[in-house]
């Protein structure tokens, strides 16, 4: 890249050659209406086949102002307004406790199939088979990866996951005849883990991880009691490491009578390494939309489905798919290549009852059975295997460059401080905004909250090692800045289309127009 005479602040030599950031043509893109021209019109409307006929204007008001636009004028309009959007198809996308894996694209061509595409959740049994099969199948796949007896495909995200597992806690509890008050969370728990556990009526108790970052069986065993459902874990906790007394951490909380919750956020980093349910885990949810490689962000939808043990099997949200013996239903059904037949079945008194209209996000879970299937067994394991070892690379390139707090192998994803910066008045927030100008997503930042300033981040396994190398070598740049030219990251970013925005304004007067 060029001197940047250029970049916006007035700086110059902002950006060296090896990095992937443009200030070239940035479109901008007035309003639809502003464009608007009488007459014009963007498609070729067919010949009228009936008699035209005035309609009563006391039935349909005032005529809608639309816009008159060209073909040319829509084409381009949308193509602009994509090119303001960065995703995983445009770049990394680094983000730290998220999983922003890129989305194989066959993935989206089994999901757009006549057959699954045009169906609906209303169809005869007997006309849904494929679906009902795919489904089953899917809820099999799910249970050998998580060591799990049984999973549910209802919950549409993680949170919602985190609910429906908190609910067949609670409904467990209940059956027994003795309703807890309380769960264990620990500081390095995923954010939405208390308020899950408080719509089930549940004191949130916090408890502190130890020096390495991780759960002690001690702080544990300090506050687990007959009165306390059990605990709300991450593994791999929001540090991106491994709790490593999971196990013991499990006999204390069964021995009380509890139950262990396990957020499977984070299953990226251990599928097909480690099985939750061998690990002494009760109840689990999974984001499809993250490890397994569904689309991620824009509002969902997403898929947050459960895997549960046997003894909380029953409390599963109804209704269920199942599998039976074709030769003795009556139904004319198409039987499947092994002579069974899929049905649904609502007879489950012990049951949650619903946790969506239907049966789940049910293109999301395609999406999900698509990459499974195209993965198979070694692949899944792989995944976790570069994961992992991507994470540890950049953690091991940067540590020289910035405060690792916890220095020690991660799992998939790595956080350091601003600690080095802060003596030059240099944050976290400008770090992230200044990588923006070497044409990277920032990674996630001031999260996990027991780390002061935190910068975390997630390479996944998607990404080469030309591009991790990439990423480093900006991050580089950028702690370098920070030493020898503090102001060009207190202003930036420079060479996007907006520069740093006043964000309190932002977000309580947010400017929807283009």
């Amino acid at each position: 890249m060029e001197d940047q005479n250029s970049c916006r602040g007035g700086f110059t030599n902002c950006l060296n050659a090896q990095q992937i950031g443009a200030s070239g043509l940035i479109f901008k893109e007035r309003f639809l209406w502003e464009k608007s021209r009488e007459g014009r019109c963007a498609i070729s409307i067919p010949a009228q086949d009936v008699a035209e006929s005035q309609l009563d204007p006391s039935l349909v008001g005032e005529a809608p102002d639309l816009p008159q636009l060209s073909e040319m004028d829509v084409v381009r309009h949308y193509t602009r307004l994509s090119q303001w959007n960065f995703g995983v198809d445009s770049g990394m996308y680094p983000l730290g406790s998220c999983t922003m894996k890129y989305n194989p694209k066959t993935n989206e061509v089994q999901a757009s199939r006549p057959g699954f595409a045009g169906a609906h959740p209303l169809l005869d049994e007997d006309l849904s088979q494929g679906a009902l099969e795919m489904m089953y199948n899917l809820e099999q796949y799910l249970a050998e990866i998580t060591g799990m007896e049984a999973v549910t495909l209802q919950p549409a995200a993680g949170a919602h996951g985190e609910l429906a597992g908190m609910l067949a806690i609670h409904a467990y509890h209940a059956k027994k005849g003795h309703q807890r008050k309380k769960i264990i969370i620990p500081d390095t728990a995923h954010g939405t883990n208390p308020a899950s556990a408080t719509l089930c009526g549940y004191e949130s108790i916090n408890i502190h991880s130890g020096e390495d970052g991780i759960l002690t069986p001690e702080a544990v065993a300090a506050v687990m009691d007959e009165e306390t459902a059990g605990i709300m874990i991450t593994n791999p906790n929001t540090l991106g490491l491994f709790e490593e007394n999971i196990k013991e951490i499990a006999k204390i909380v069964h021995a009380k009578g509890g139950l262990v919750y396990g957020d499977g956020a984070n299953m990226n980093a251990i599928m097909g390494i480690v099985k939750p349910g061998e690990l002494g885990i009760d109840v689990l949810h999974l984001n499809l939309h993250k490890t397994f490689s569904t689309p991620h962000g824009g509002g969902g939808p997403g898929s947050g489905p459960i895997a549960v043990v046997k003894e909380l099997e029953p409390f599963l949200p109804v209704p269920r798919v199942v599998k039976v013996d074709g030769t003795s239903d009556k139904k004319s059904c198409t039987i499947s290549g092994d002579g069974s037949i899929y049905t649904l079945v609502y007879d489950k008194p012990d049951s949650m009852g619903r946790m969506m209209t239907f049966h789940g996000h049910f293109g999301i879970m395609l999406r999900a059975y698509s990459y499974i299937l195209s993965m198979g067994s070694e692949g899944l394991t792989d995944v976790s295997k570069l994961a992992v070892l991507n994470a540890n690379y950049i953690k091991e390139s940067l540590k020289d460059y910035f405060h690792l707090p916890y220095n020690r192998p991660c799992m998939h994803e790595c956080v350091f401080t601003d600690k080095f910066q802060s003596d030059n008045g240099i944050t976290t927030l400008d770090m992230a905004k200044r990588i923006m100008d070497y044409g990277f997503h920032p990674p996630t930042v001031y999260f996990p909250l027991v780390v002061h300033g935190a910068i975390m981040i997630e390479p996944t396994e998607t990404e080469s090692k030309e591009t991790i190398d990439q990423f480093i070598d900006a991050l580089k740049s950028v702690a370098q800045e920070a030493k020898e030219n503090p102001e060009i990251l207190k202003s930036a970013p420079h060479l996007p289309k907006l520069s740093r925005l006043d964000e309190v304004s932002a977000a309580r007067k947010p400017v929807l127009r283009g």
